[in-house]
Order: C-alpha cells, then sequence, then structure tokens
C-alpha cells in the first residue's frame, strides 16, 4: 500500500473532514446495510491493527476506525464514504479493485427496500454549483487553477489532461502515454480535417498541446479557456514551440466566443457544461462552425437512465474535485444537437479501457510524488483526496459505468 497516511485534519481547510457526525439510528443502519452488502459484493472487510493483505480476486476493505467510517456512510452517503478515505479511516492494498468491484455491484449495494429513500436522503445540487459565467470560471479555476507544477508531477510531457488513446503501447510507460496523447490529439484534428490553412477553434485550451499540433499542420488556432494558470502556461508552451503567429490563446467563456471556423475541437470539456448549460454550449458549436465544417469532440459519457438518475445529485466529485459537471449521455447529447443545431453525427468512437490505463498511470506517478506534491503545499488530505479521485475514475472505466468516446459532427454545406 503507497498511500499517503492522513494525519487530524485541519478544521479550517477541510472542515467536513475533520467533523465526525452523529446519529446513533442511522450509524446502527448504515452498519446493517455495510454487513449485509459487502460480502454480496465478494468484498472482505478487515478491521484488525496489521496491514491487510490480498487475497486473490477478493478486494479488502480495511476499516482502521469503523465508527468514524460508518457514521460518514450513515450522515452523508458516498460523499461520507469519499471524506472517510481522506481522513484516513479506510485503506485498502487495492483501491482501485475495491471501487471498481463496489461500482459492479452498485445497484446491490442498498436494499431494494431502502431504494425510495435514496432522494430523501441524499444531498441536493445547491444553487452555487450552476454554471453561470460566474459560476464556470469559478468552477474552473477550483480544479485547474490549482498548481501547473502540480499537474506537470503527473502528467506525461505533452500536459495532457484526458484520455490517451494506445495502440500497443504499455500503458505503464511514461513514454508510451506520450505517444498515446499524440495519437489521440491527432485522430481528433483527422477528424476535424485539420491541414494547412484550416481556421480552428479550441473550446477548452488544456496546457496548448493540441493547438501546437495543430499550428504545426499549418492551421491557424483560436484556444479558449476559463483557467488563467493554463492560459499562461499554454502562451509558454505555444511561444517555446515556435507557433506564437499562429496560435491565440484567450481568456473566454464558450458563450461569448465570437467568429466563424472550418473546424471547432473541443477535448472533454462538455462534462464541465452542466445540464442547464447544454443548450448553450452545442448552439455555440453550430454558431462558431462555418457551413461544410467539422466538429471534433472528445466527450466522457454514461448510459443513459444512470444520467438520468443522477442529474440531481451531489456528489463527492462535486464537492471537492469537479464542482458543476454532470457526464452526459449519448442520447442525451443526441437530442441537443437534433434538437438545437444543424450538426449531425458523423463518426463515434469509444475507448473507456484506454482511460483507465491512462488513469492508472497518472495515479501511480502522482502516488509516487507524494513527497513533490507537500513541498508545494498540499497536505496529505489532499494528497489522499486526489489519490482517490483518480482510483475512483479509474475504476468507473474499469467497470463500463462510464466511458470516452470521439465524435465527429458534420455541418451541412
Amino acid at each position: 500500500m503507497t498511500t499517503v497516511e492522513a494525519t487530524s485534519p485541519n478544521a479550517e481547510r477541510w472542515p467536513d473532514v475533520a467533523r465526525i457526525p452523529r446519529s446513533g439510528l442511522r450509524t446502527a443502519v448504515a452498519r446493517l446495510v455495510t454487513a449485509r452488502a459487502l460480502p454480496l459484493a465478494g468484498i472482505r472487510v478487515h478491521t484488525g491493527t496489521g496491514t491487510p493483505h490480498e487475497h486473490g480476486d477478493t478486494p479488502v476493505l480495511w476499516l482502521r476506525d469503523p465508527d468514524a467510517f460508518h457514521a460518514r456512510l450513515a450522515h452523508d452517503g458516498l460523499i461520507g464514504f469519499g471524506e472517510s478515505y481522506m481522513a484516513g479511516e479506510w485503506d485498502s492494498p487495492d483501491l482501485v479493485s475495491l471501487l471498481t468491484r463496489l461500482a459492479d455491484h452498485y445497484e446491490r449495494l442498498v436494499p431494494r427496500a431502502l431504494h425510495p429513500l435514496r432522494h430523501v436522503t441524499l444531498p441536493r445540487r445547491p444553487a452555487s454549483d450552476r454554471n453561470t459565467r460566474a459560476g464556470a470560471r469559478r468552477h474552473i479555476s477550483h480544479h485547474y487553477d490549482l498548481s501547473n507544477d502540480l499537474f506537470a508531477l503527473f502528467l506525461d510531457r505533452t500536459m495532457t489532461y484526458s484520455s490517451a488513446l494506445f495502440s500497443g503501447e504499455d500503458p505503464r510507460d511514461a513514454h508510451g502515454l506520450a505517444r498515446a496523447q499524440e495519437r489521440k490529439i491527432d485522430r481528433l484534428l483527422d477528424s476535424a480535417r485539420v491541414e494547412e490553412g484550416t481556421e480552428l477553434l479550441e473550446i477548452g485550451t488544456g496546457w496548448g498541446e493540441l493547438a501546437v499540433r495543430a499550428a504545426r499542420r499549418g492551421a491557424r488556432v483560436t484556444s479558449i479557456t476559463l483557467s488563467t494558470e493554463q492560459r499562461d502556461l499554454a502562451r509558454a508552451r505555444v511561444a517555446e514551440a515556435g507557433m506564437s503567429d499562429r496560435v491565440d490563446v484567450r481568456l473566454c467563456d464558450y458563450r461569448d466566443a465570437t467568429g466563424s471556423y472550418d473546424a471547432v475541437v473541443s477535448c472533454e470539456m462538455i462534462e464541465a457544461v452542466g445540464e442547464k448549460y447544454w443548450t448553450a454550449y452545442v448552439t455555440a458549436l453550430d454558431r462558431l462552425t462555418r457551413p461544410g465544417g467539422r466538429v471534433a469532440l472528445q466527450c466522457i459519457t454514461m448510459e443513459h437512465a444512470m444520467m438520468r438518475a443522477s442529474r440531481g445529485s451531489y456528489t463527492w466529485m462535486h464537492k471537492y474535485v469537479f464542482p458543476g459537471g454532470l457526464i452526459p449521455s449519448i442520447t442525451a447529447l443526441r437530442r441537443e444537437f437534433s434538437a438545437h443545431t444543424r450538426l449531425r453525427v458523423a463518426q463515434r468512437r469509444a475507448f473507456g479501457r484506454d482511460y483507465a490505463d491512462t488513469l492508472a498511470v497518472w495515479r501511480r506517478t502522482f502516488v509516487d510524488a507524494a513527497d513533490q506534491v507537500a513541498d508545494l503545499g498540499f497536505d496529505p488530505v489532499f494528497h489522499r483526496m486526489w489519490t482517490f479521485y483518480l482510483a475512483y475514475c479509474e475504476a468507473g472505466f474499469r467497470s463500463g459505468i462510464i466511458d470516452v468516446e470521439q465524435i465527429t459532427l458534420e455541418h451541412p454545406a
């Protein structure tokens, strides 16, 4: 087990991690539910003082503080589950295997008789989670403006923070990951038919790798972002590549983008838009693409029924990692494009397993960089939070609960 041990959480920095809720009856119910559910999911519970060992394919949930774990689970559901990990109250020799098993048996974990209580007991999204222009800037800053140096600790040399597309590379190899990221970017650019003379709009700059690769093809690129940290580093990387005359990186909301382009590319951006603003996003794509042009998207997706069931929920991921977001379904995206745009889907390619492999590299690299993360000023609770986040996402892709696709859309001439 290589995760950082949590120290006593700072109550000002982590108020809900430092505080253990108290509710005797609900905690007793949570204890009974977990005692029934975990064996059904094929998970072994360890409550001893010694570090547990793996037993074949059986994941282990190591409860270091069972009372606190069940109290948080009773009070805040899956938010409490994540906060309990951040507090160091539970662990696992193989966190991804444990979370994947829980995802595989998600519907069986809570007795069917208690399902109607989910909407009563689970927290709902606060008004502050809406992606108004001010809200979107705040939410993007919450995640992407943490520190460019932090992201550089675990990303590959391309500084690409989205799923790679592997083709024979060893996903455990950082150089293989970089080549797989370049392949992903090139496929998006190929799908959008980006070539010499193309006027390209990129919505969601990242740290500039896609813009640079497009410029090297001879395209003229306008790239927009809401992250000041990303804008500044992207501009520096564009200049270092000698492409400043071909790439313009701007701080701009997609709703305020102007002009018309031969191609629009947006990689893992729509997940942050929020359901209420999907129509604004797709109509912006339509408005900004010239007749005969193409749009190439990379999107994380989930099944439509699960999206509908989770659309109003406030989750651990919203609270700590990605406020304001919602992963869409392909069904929902098709409806948005059909109802509000002239864009039509021309091609799709799903590669969720590649995202799991990408996340595995990020997670191992991040965990191994614990000392460097601390040197940047991030405490052990933050390190455990990000370890859980990366493992949680990897488990989602390994279980198939979520997927990732590249989607090409055509604008009629």
